[in-house]
């Protein structure tokens, strides 16, 4: 564990605003190809399965990334990591403007990913910046910078109808360069740090980072992070499309209620911290994961006709989700998914203090992966069944599985660690003892 001497109320606030900054801007990076690759579909005529493939690219850079750029983090610190790594995808995005060949717009959009793996850099570094009971809803707030999504659901349809994607593309490209700039000098090295500077220590081991991905218990937090946050990043990317196919709407105002799903899936990010200091991550969970069922449930059914033999003849009616309805469920989902991805992430520098960036860039991996896979599930199951809803009918299922199996590996662990808790109904989310350097 690290020590906090000297560190003042002052020097927290920099390191969380900074960071969560700079993460929005890198997650408003992250998400543009939900709406340029609007114009991009249909200037290449590509099919949904197509599309899917080139909106989560990105994803797959951003998710692999995340666990060598934790590393690094651990190492070499945030205020190097940070600025170096928006830098580099700054420039990706710009050459993204000279492309002109879909097998291109791939490789281009693997550097654009670059921006994702910006998360755990910043999970890493704030997490230095706290005290354990304050770190739910410091990740929190800094989690809160997923609204980057939102960002670019809301501005982005305007700038490419006012200079084209090329030059939306081009201003992106600018304001990350400028971000770098202002968090190298703005920020601090964060305690760890500068008591490595100041006892000539060296960093850890790349390999001692890793030991705790042996533990079981890291891969599950990372199969409820697959949802939490994959499928948030999947929807954020795929519900302009969604609206604009299934309910024929334009792609500026498809754009505005994609925005209402992705804004409460990032700022109340900060209330699921607090809640999780308070009730427990576990609680947080439950909440996420049954509201998610609920809501997916509905989403999925898809609009349907129906003929019924009457007495005096066929009675027919019909039933589906209006878009004001619509847009309200996802408002719902995104909230609560929020909550999730904090309660997620509130786990990790409790059971893992002295292994946050390698922990938290599995995790972080594998969530990214979901939005990764996900995105291309969905044009996959629109181009063979037809049936617009059929992606929200996945991720019913995918839910379904998390929850069962959650409650089903919570109880057989604790029950036994502890036989005497057989009739208990509340079982406890925090360790005994977190997982040190020597592996216990």
């Amino acid at each position: 564990m690290h020590t906090l001497d000297g560190v003042s109320r002052g020097d927290q606030y920099r390191a969380l605003g900074l960071s969560t900054f700079a993460f929005t801007v890198c997650f408003a990076v992250w998400t543009i190809f939900s709406i340029i690759g609007v114009r991009i579909k249909q200037e290449l005529g590509l099919s949904d399965t197509q599309f899917g493939l080139l909106v989560a690219t990105p994803v797959l850079t951003g998710s692999i990334s995340r666990i060598f750029l934790g590393v690094w983090t651990e190492q070499f610190g945030g205020r190097i990591m940070f600025p170096l790594q928006m830098l580099v995808t700054s420039v990706a995005v710009w050459l993204l403007t000279s492309v002109q060949t879909y097998e291109v717009f791939l490789l281009a959009a693997l550097g654009l990913g670059l921006a994702g793996g910006s998360f755990i850099i910043g999970v890493a570094y704030t997490s230095r910046w706290f005290k354990k009971e304050h770190q739910g809803t410091a990740l929190g707030i800094f989690g809160a910078g997923n609204v980057g999504a939102a960002v670019t659901n809301f501005a982005a349809p305007f700038l490419v109808v006012a200079v084209g994607w090329e030059g939306t593309a081009r201003v992106y490209a600018v304001v990350l360069a400028a971000t770098a700039v202002l968090f190298f000098l703005l920020a601090k090295d964060d305690p760890v740090q500068q008591e490595r500077k100041r006892s000539g220590a060296r960093p850890v081991s790349a390999g001692t980072q890793l030991e705790p991905l042996k533990n079981i218990q890291v891969w599950r937090f990372a199969t409820y992070y697959f949802f939490v946050f994959g499928a948030f990043v999947a929807l954020a990317s795929f519900l302009p499309r969604y609206y604009v196919g299934a309910y024929g709407l334009e792609l500026t105002t498809a754009g505005v209620f994609a925005g209402l799903y992705s804004l409460p899936g990032s700022v109340f990010r900060a209330l699921g911290g607090w809640m999780s200091d308070k009730w427990g991550a576990r609680f947080v969970m439950y909440l996420t994961f049954i509201v998610s069922l609920i809501v997916l449930f509905i989403m999925s059914y898809p609009h349907t006709s129906y003929s019924v033999a009457g007495i005096s003849g066929t009675i027919e009616f019909s039933f589906g989700l209006s878009v004001g309805f619509f847009v309200f469920l996802t408002v719902i989902l995104g909230f609560v998914m929020s909550l999730g991805k904090a309660a997620v992430y509130k786990h990790i520098p409790v059971y893992y203090p002295d292994h946050v960036g390698s922990v938290g860039g599995l995790v972080g991996m594998i969530g990214g992966l979901g939005g990764f896979f996900l995105p291309i599930l969905f044009g996959v199951l629109l181009d063979y069944t037809g049936v617009w809803t059929a992606p929200f009918m996945a991720l019913f299922v995918i839910v379904a599985i998390s929850t069962v199996w959650m409650h089903v590996a919570i109880r057989r662990t604790e029950l036994g660690r502890h036989p005497q808790l057989a009739g208990e109904r509340y079982l406890s989310d925090v360790p005994d003892q977190p997982f040190s350097k020597s592996g216990h």
